[in-house]
């Protein structure tokens, strides 16, 4: 397995293109919720991946503060059904919490969360910091990192 961390402008266009299926793949088939990937964040965002078998299989991105929320934030956290409940998933989020603190020099990360991941994030210690509402039709908390 290895790690790629790129920004929008190092991407190839097959690691995007093999990127974009995937986060389809998982929040709009698996996840039976049609709604609009392309939210012009993956510019202003890093995008860390894990490949087995040269095929993406765990991804997250990083947005800056200001772009999204005021502090940074993580998203699209993922994985696929074939590595999914092998520590694969912490090990990328515990690497882009890492790496946004290294980028941004802050401590504090925001992130929209479903609400079935609470106790995921939880264990990276992160807080429940907003009442529960529906994301494209999917229970979601914000949740505040700050260390």
């Amino acid at each position: 397995m290895q790690l790629f961390i790129k920004t929008y402008e190092e991407l190839t266009k097959n690691e995007l293109y093999a990127l974009l299926r995937l986060r389809a793949q998982v929040f709009v088939v698996e996840q039976n919720c049609p709604y609009v990937d392309l939210d012009n964040l993956d510019q202003a965002a890093i995008h860390l991946w894990i490949t087995k078998e040269n095929n993406p299989v765990a991804y997250t991105r990083i947005i800056r503060p200001g772009a999204y929320y005021k502090e940074a934030s993580i998203g699209r956290v993922l994985t696929t059904l074939t590595v999914r409940n092998t520590g694969l998933g912490k090990e990328i989020f515990k690497k882009s919490i890492a790496e946004a603190k290294r980028l941004f020099q802050e401590d504090n990360i925001r992130i929209m969360a479903q609400s079935y991941l609470i106790r995921f994030y939880q264990d990276f210690e992160f807080q429940v910091v907003s009442e529960e509402f529906l994301e494209d039709g999917i229970p979601h908390v914000e949740m505040l990192l700050n260390t």
